[in-house]
């Protein structure tokens, strides 16, 4: 059974959607008295944010059931797969909530079992072994409204057949001198049973068996039976494999197995401003557009996590998108929505100053200094309060201050007064300015009776602004991340390069001044910064100083763009 979140029972509470109808209804007619599932991964990249939803359905499923889900990784291209791919996925799922007890496999652990199956379908005479290169096999496929036509290979005798695929196994021949084909029906409208390839010559060393076999099973063949060993009741899988779906049947039908899995196939997840295809990914990593398949701006779970994103938001958001057959875009905005919703209730505030303005408080007196009480949350007293030092010079957010205020601004102008929040009321009195005429001080007086943030006659005052006591505050360095790219579908047309569509401004790295608190966080810890947005600590700080990611801002600022 899986070891999943308590939460995530919380989170299961929409209507039941058809995988689950079909589940109930197998359960009941008793041809399944426990449900197994699997996420089956390839160990050729990271894993992103389009995984979760697969990996939420499948152990979710097991979990709702009181089954157990299976993690088998399909590594069957030792040239594209990585033992630092197989750590990271592991280490993606159990962040996300889940775990598979002792059910951790590998399509590698069966690959003596799948040589007997290809050696089975030989012997029936339903597989042969294939001279042609990939490209003439193409030309003889022909097309879903013309037959084709058979490979001149596809009447070998079932002896030669074997002999050939024996030394293929061997290492007698080169790469792509050979493939063995099922041998099915090159008039089937559906191109994927005309004589598909189910094993190929490959001299690479494996991550898990180094150079034991130089042929290696494809993905078609290999897992619906590592689905059948394992005993795997269904098979959920994307949309894009339905058409798959007969050959998988095919191979079960054909060869002596163990179980009869069911395969069922649910819409992937796609996101506006993002790609999802783990090569585009693998691109932009490679191409040194990112720092790495944990750059903050990438979808990857590695990357969302850095970023600050947490596993409950994500596998809220999966729960939020449903599970339908219908192809659909999801707006990347409700994915944000489901970090808030998560963040808000239980993250501490504090403040920081992204773009600092000085502001001298000239009646104050030179050399003191002295603490105000601030909430940790607004709405939750049992967070508790911290002291936040005041002291004559400060720094507020240059935005906050407009030399000549335009109608609504509310914030820091000449002779204006506004609040310091939990600290005390404030007027700007002068303004200093540098020889290019940008402002660089503002010179204010504070009302010492306000002392907490309220005036002692309790006249009304519109604005309250952020700050931090410039002789407490933190330097630290803040990286102000946004979407990766600047369009809503960058791989839309396949003419154009989706990396034209980059945003150039996905980063931006400030200096900026931070109230003693934030020192207190851990890597990866979740803060608000008070009018700024969600931050967490990021892996990149060191004893030298701290490296804060903004994880998400406080509101959408994309939708008030019009985009």
């Amino acid at each position: 059974m899986n070891d999943v979140s308590s939460d995530l029972s919380e989170e299961v509470t929409a209507p039941r959607h058809f995988i689950e109808q079909i589940i109930d209804a197998d359960l009941e007619s008793g041809k399944h008295e426990t449900i197994v599932t699997r996420f089956p991964p390839e160990p050729n990249g990271y894993l992103h944010i389009g995984h979760a939803k697969s990996i939420c359905l499948n152990f979710g499923m097991a979990s709702e059931y009181e089954g157990r889900c299976h993690l088998r990784f399909d590594d069957t291209n030792p040239a594209k797969e990585e033992a630092e791919y197989v750590e990271s996925i592991m280490d993606s799922v159990r962040w996300l909530g889940f775990e598979w007890g002792e059910h951790q496999h590998n399509t590698s652990d069966y690959f003596q079992a799948l040589y007997d199956y290809a050696v089975d379908l030989i012997s029936q005479g339903k597989a042969y072994v294939c001279s042609l290169s990939p490209d003439e096999f193409k030309v003889c496929r022909g097309a879903p409204t013309r037959p084709g036509t058979p490979s001149p290979s596809r009447d070998r005798s079932v002896e030669e057949n074997l002999d050939l695929f024996a030394r293929m196994k061997a290492g007698e021949f080169e790469d792509g001198q050979y493939v063995v084909r099922a041998r099915i029906d090159m008039a089937s409208p559906n191109l994927h049973l005309r004589d598909p390839s189910i094993y190929r010559i490959k001299h690479a060393d494996h991550h898990r068996t180094g150079s034991e076999w130089c042929i290696y099973p494809m993905y078609d063949f290999a897992h619906g039976l590592s689905d059948a060993i394992e005993g795997i009741t269904h098979s959920l899988c994307t949309l894009e494999f339905e058409v798959h779906r007969p050959l998988y049947e095919w191979f079960l039908e054909q060869l002596d197995v163990p179980a009869t899995p069911r395969q069922i196939e649910f819409a992937r997840l796609n996101l506006t401003y993002t790609v999802m295809s783990k090569r585009k990914l693998q691109e932009l990593v490679e191409g040194g557009n990112v720092s790495g398949w944990n750059d903050p701006r990438l979808p990857t779970l590695a990357g969302l996590r850095r970023r600050g994103y947490t596993a409950a938001s994500i596998r809220a958001f999966c729960h939020k998108i449903g599970v339908t057959k219908v192809e659909s875009v999801t707006d990347v905005g409700l994915l944000e929505h489901c970090l808030r919703d998560d963040l808000n209730p239980v993250v501490r505030r504090v403040m920081g100053v992204l773009n600092p303005l000085k502001v001298v408080i000239t009646n104050y007196p030179e050399g003191e200094s002295e603490t105000f009480e601030a909430k940790n949350h607004p709405s939750d007293p049992e967070m508790g309060v911290r002291a936040v030092p005041f002291s004559r010079e400060l720094y507020v957010e240059r935005d906050d201050f407009m030399e000549e205020p335009a109608k609504k601004f509310f914030r820091l102008s000449p002779g204006r007064e506004v609040r310091l929040r939990s600290a005390c009321l404030i007027t700007c009195q002068d303004v200093v300015k540098n020889a290019d005429g940008e402002v660089v001080e503002l010179h204010c007086t504070w009302d010492p009776d306000s002392r907490g943030g309220n005036a002692a006659d309790n006249r009304k005052v519109k604005g309250t602004l952020h700050w931090v006591s410039a002789a407490h505050a933190i330097d630290v360095e803040v990286r102000l991340y946004d979407r990766l790219f600047k369009v809503e579908s960058p791989d839309g047309d396949s003419d154009v390069d989706f990396k034209t569509h980059l945003n150039p401004d996905s980063l931006t790295v400030v200096q900026a001044k931070v109230e003693p608190a934030v020192a207190e966080l851990g890597v990866g810890e979740p803060v608000q910064f008070e009018r700024m947005g969600y931050f967490c600590v990021d892996s990149d700080s060191s004893p030298d100083g701290l490296v804060i990611n903004r994880t998400v801002t406080l509101r959408d600022s994309w939708a008030k763009k019009g985009k």
